[in-house]
């Protein structure tokens, strides 16, 4: 036998045996297989299956955390978007309607008051500023009138010899009674305050233009200096008015109505009374067309406008008669009442005939 036989038949070497390795990946020490016993081996499955269930959860939380946040930023996305498409189209809406809007405004400013700005001369003022100014208007409008009135005192009991002879049926027979030491000179007093109303008058709307005339265009600063001389003749108009026809009529009146029952004495201060404010009432009341052309022509209101708001002005005229007017009969405030609307009326009537 040779040496090569002899090698196959014996035996080999336990050293020499290469190492087995086991499921687990680890040899026996000896360098064969070991086998594991049933405890190792289910401890081994035990955490095989343990180890592979926190695989699972760690996968499926992060999956799920994933998809939640996937989810959370697609939802925040969307409701961006459509938060920002809103805000677009309510910007987008805001343009085409701010664009229509200004033209409107600047058209109707144009339209109203002849331009956007106000006129160079106009500047901003204190609000004290503002009430100190006007005190030194009116201060002024008392000065002319406190100095007509002055003036006219001094002619004062002739001119109550004038209206009681006028006025008064059989004058010569009833003549003024005085039922207090001071009626005498208050209804002097009183007479003289008529020439104080007629100078005021113009006086005061001369003080408005004065006082508004920065903030006035030229073609409004023309129309209130024109008013000045026409407040003056509506005042002497409307006085001769209540002195040729109403009062005349008043009087008339009451003579009749108490003549089968009693007799009649006229007071000096109660007869007065009623001729000194029915006078100086329809001083203020002739100025009516004037009040209305120069809010036209200042661009205040339009006929339009006053042609629709006619009865609430009406009722105002009726108010205000039935409040200033010193006759308790309704005589008088029905007078003042009908002259008021007429003249509202007439001249809204002569600005549509013109066209204006």
């Amino acid at each position: 036998m040779d040496d090569s036989d002899r090698s196959r038949d014996e035996p080999s070497d336990p050293d020499t045996q290469p190492e087995t390795p086991l499921e687990d990946g680890s040899t026996d020490g000896d360098g064969g297989v070991s086998t594991p016993n049933s405890d190792e081996v289910e401890e081994s499955d035990d955490s095989a299956e343990t180890k592979a269930e926190s695989e699972e959860r760690d996968e499926f939380d992060e999956t799920g955390e994933s998809d939640g946040v996937d989810d959370s930023v697609e939802t925040e996305g969307e409701s961006d978007e459509s938060d920002d498409a809103a805000v677009d189209d309510s910007e987008e809406d805001v343009g085409a309607d701010e664009p229509a809007d200004a033209d409107e405004s600047v058209d109707g400013d144009e339209g109203a008051f002849g331009g956007i700005e106000g006129p160079e001369s106009d500047e901003e003022m204190p609000l004290a500023d503002h009430i100190e100014e006007m005190m030194r208007r009116l201060a002024i409008v008392f000065l002319f009138g406190g100095l007509a009135t002055l003036v006219a005192l001094t002619e004062s009991t002739g001119m109550i010899n004038y209206f009681w002879e006028y006025h008064i049926p059989a004058p010569t027979e009833n003549r003024p009674r005085l039922y207090g030491p001071l009626e005498l000179p208050l209804t002097r007093l009183k007479v003289a305050g008529i020439a104080g109303v007629i100078v005021g008058l113009p006086a005061f709307v001369y003080q408005t233009y004065r006082f508004m005339k920065p903030g006035l265009y030229a073609n409004e600063r023309r129309y209130y200096l024109a008013a000045v001389p026409t407040s003056l003749v509506l005042g002497s108009i409307g006085i001769a008015f209540a002195h040729f026809l109403v009062l005349p009529a008043i009087f008339a009146y009451f003579t009749t109505y108490t003549a089968d029952a009693a007799v009649i004495a006229f007071g000096l201060a109660e007869t007065f009374n009623l001729i000194v404010v029915m006078l100086a009432f329809m001083a203020i009341v002739f100025q009516i067309p004037l009040f209305i052309m120069l809010a036209i022509m200042m661009n205040l209101v339009t006929r339009q406008w006053l042609e629709d708001k006619r009865l609430i002005f009406w009722g105002a005229f009726l108010g205000i008669a039935f409040i200033f007017s010193p006759d308790p009969t309704g005589m008088a405030p029905i007078i003042v009442t009908l002259t008021m609307i007429v003249l509202y009326e007439g001249t809204l009537a002569i600005l549509r005939w013109t066209g204006n």
